[in-house]
């Protein structure tokens, strides 16, 4: 993949943009969720990146019987609601860290670009994680091992792909502020 064409291009209006409405979203689906379970006694024993992480068919059968139906109809629903969840941290990972890749140069401004289109990577195997809990959910009864473990394989992927884009973007902040700090002892 050509990363030098993310220099230019979307545009800075439209990247600022589309990374501040990534950022509403995030943020109100995290409040949706957090206020979706709240007060919900199912989600006390086992919440959902007990679900995620759920190898088994065997795990999923004991988080389900904690859950009830209730707590399972929720829980579909929080499902369905992360694939918004997806754009909007995509699109807010993927923006903050154009929009400081464009800020700096050499090869630490194409690993930055690299690394800011994982958000959609990410994005892609949550997607997948997230079809086949739905499918856990709509068969609690045939719940298979296939399915849980494709989940949670998917999820340790997507975390870890977050976890490298959130330090790699508190690595690129420093090395700014470096360059920025030598620029102004300079003047």
């Amino acid at each position: 993949m050509n990363s030098d064409k993310f220099i230019e291009s979307p545009k800075q209006k439209v990247l600022v943009i589309s990374t501040l409405i990534g950022f509403v979203i995030f943020i109100s689906l995290t409040l949706a969720f957090s206020m979706l379970t709240s007060g919900m006694t199912q989600f006390e024993t086992y919440g959902v990146l007990d679900f995620e992480f759920a190898w088994t068919a065997e795990q999923i059968t004991i988080i389900f019987a904690a859950w009830g139906t209730e707590g399972m109809q929720i829980q579909a629903l929080a499902v369905y609601l992360d694939f918004l969840y997806i754009v909007g941290y995509a699109s807010f990972i993927f923006g903050l860290l154009l929009i400081i890749a464009r800020k700096l140069e050499g090869k630490i401004q194409k690993i930055t670009i690299i690394i800011a289109i994982t958000a959609f990577k990410a994005g892609i195997f949550d997607v997948i994680e997230n079809i086949n809990l739905l499918i856990l959910l709509g068969d609690p009864a045939n719940a298979v091992t296939l399915n849980a473990s494709i989940a949670s394989f998917c999820a340790t992927i997507k975390f870890g792909l977050l976890f490298i884009e959130i330090i790699w973007f508190l690595i690129t902040l420093i090395v700014l502020f470096r360059e920025k700090s030598k620029i102004k002892k300079k003047n």
